[in-house]
């Protein structure tokens, strides 16, 4: 299939051809013909499949067909007026056709980016992005120009919309990008206030990784007879990403393994997850030391420093990027080839959602979890999760100590219970009884002694701060 025989505006065509776009994705060919008629829709859709374009083209095509003397003047022309009248000016709501929420700042540009990318050809739409961390003052010059297309994060949306800087009655279309994503930030509460603040007879399109639970409660509230569209194909399971488990002793162990690790020829560019925003930090300045080019991304970094780093990683100069899920959702970077867990995510969706960072566009990746071994339940419900296993994997010279437990059975994600008691054979999962510890758990996690390795750039302790909230809620 074509993008012309999805029937969009010959102007959205041009500019997905000259921006090397050829054949739209599978979630591209069902919600495009959809949207385009106005059904509501319910994408369940991962990562990387093209769903940015999947709302945004059937909305751009709706929005050239309005007539521009409907337009009328931007709030920026109407101050410009009262100053001509000698009157005082006064800033008038901006007035959006369409509305897109996104959990976190780097989707919400990421998402602006692109439709600035399919719109080059339509000079009347403007999108811009509302969300925390931008100053103010710089907001309302972007709400000034009353932007057909408002890409906002719920928290600062909220904001605005409590002050009277914007006003949703002339709203068209809503959609709700990563909703699943949302709700588990504990963004719920906004989105019933925006969602309350919109038109009845809005177009509404939600997208989640999901569509059960709570997403699924909330899809049924706020749409109306919606068509809905599930895309199962081999990027759901990742299947161009091979994925490893390696397993550690304690965090001596883990940090040379990820120095080791990051030395591979074939790695270009690099994600390393970590559980929270300080060890981002500690890590980064680990490996600098150690004569990596790395930057830290997280949630507690101001806007400008934020977007400098992710500049940095798109042309390259920075090799290794250590970020905490939140503020790693968005990133779209073609030349990341592995992805590292250094710290496993509590929730099986987040590895879904980490690994997706690699392998983009049809690319082969690595995705490669440094596992403690008192961590194994874990790792089998990432793999029931995902109905894959995790091949366990050693290097030569950093083999794990440690061995005893169970053997995964033949079933995806399962152990056969009671086997091997003795110690596991070469090639199978092995984890700590308990009791065989060095030492008392780390309240990290990570188990036995941090002495051993003095290499460059490391050092004996890493200062982890897990009383601090999973989630960041900087993104307001």
């Amino acid at each position: 299939m074509t993008f012309e025989a999805l029937g969009l505006n010959t102007s959205i065509i041009k500019a997905l051809t000259d921006a090397g776009y050829t054949a739209p994705t599978p979630v591209q060919q069902q919600a495009v013909p959809a949207a385009i008629a106005g059904k509501d829709l319910l994408v369940s859709s991962q990562t990387g499949s093209g769903k940015t374009a999947a709302f945004m083209l059937p909305s751009l095509h709706r929005l050239a067909a309005i007539e521009p003397a409907a337009a009328g003047k931007t709030p920026n022309q109407e101050m410009q007026s009262a100053r001509a009248r000698n009157e005082r000016p006064r800033f008038k709501a901006a007035q959006p056709k369409m509305l897109v929420l996104t959990p976190t700042r780097e989707l919400a540009l990421q998402v602006t980016t692109n439709t600035d990318k399919y719109s080059v050809n339509l000079r009347r739409i403007k999108a811009v992005s509302i969300l925390g961390g931008m100053p103010y003052p710089k907001q309302m010059q972007l709400l000034a120009k009353n932007p057909e297309i408002l890409v906002a994060t719920p928290g600062r949306l909220i904001d605005h919309m409590e002050s009277g800087k914007i006003d949703f009655s002339q709203l068209e279309i809503l959609v709700l990008d990563e909703a699943d994503r949302m709700l588990d930030m504990g963004f719920i509460d906004d989105i019933e206030k925006i969602v309350a603040a919109t038109p009845d007879n809005r177009q509404t399109m939600l997208f989640s990784a999901t569509l059960d639970g709570v997403v699924g409660n909330m899809a049924r509230r706020i749409t109306k007879d919606p068509q809905v569209i599930q895309i199962m194909s081999a990027a759901n399971k990742h299947e161009n990403i091979t994925q490893r488990v390696h397993f550690v002793d304690d965090l001596s162990h883990k940090n040379r393994l990820l120095d080791h690790l990051l030395r591979d020829e074939s790695l270009d560019q690099a994600v390393v997850f970590t559980a929270t925003k300080r060890d981002a930090d500690t890590i980064a300045d680990r490996l600098n030391i150690a004569g990596f080019s790395a930057a830290a991304l997280h949630g507690d970094m101001h806007q400008g420093a934020r977007n400098r780093t992710l500049d940095s990683l798109r042309r390259g100069s920075v090799k290794i990027l250590i970020a905490t899920d939140v503020a790693a959702r968005g990133i779209d970077v073609p030349t990341i080839t592995h992805v590292f867990n250094y710290d496993l995510p509590k929730f099986p969706e987040d590895y879904v959602h980490r690994i997706g960072r690699t392998g983009r566009a049809g690319r082969n990746g690595h995705a490669i979890s440094l596992v403690n071994h008192a961590e194994g339940m874990n790792v089998k419900r990432i793999e029931r999760f995902t109905k894959q296993l995790i091949p366990v994997n050693v290097v030569e010279g950093y083999e794990p100590k440690k061995t005893g437990s169970a053997p995964r059975s033949s079933r995806p994600g399962g152990w056969k219970p009671g086997d091997n008691r003795g110690g596991a054979k070469p090639g199978q999962r092995s984890f700590s009884k308990p009791g065989s510890s060095s030492g008392a758990p780390r309240r990290d996690g990570v188990s036995g002694s941090n002495e051993g390795y003095k290499g460059p750039g490391f050092k004996a302790n890493n200062p982890y701060n897990s009383d601090r909230p999973r989630r960041s809620y900087g993104d307001r």
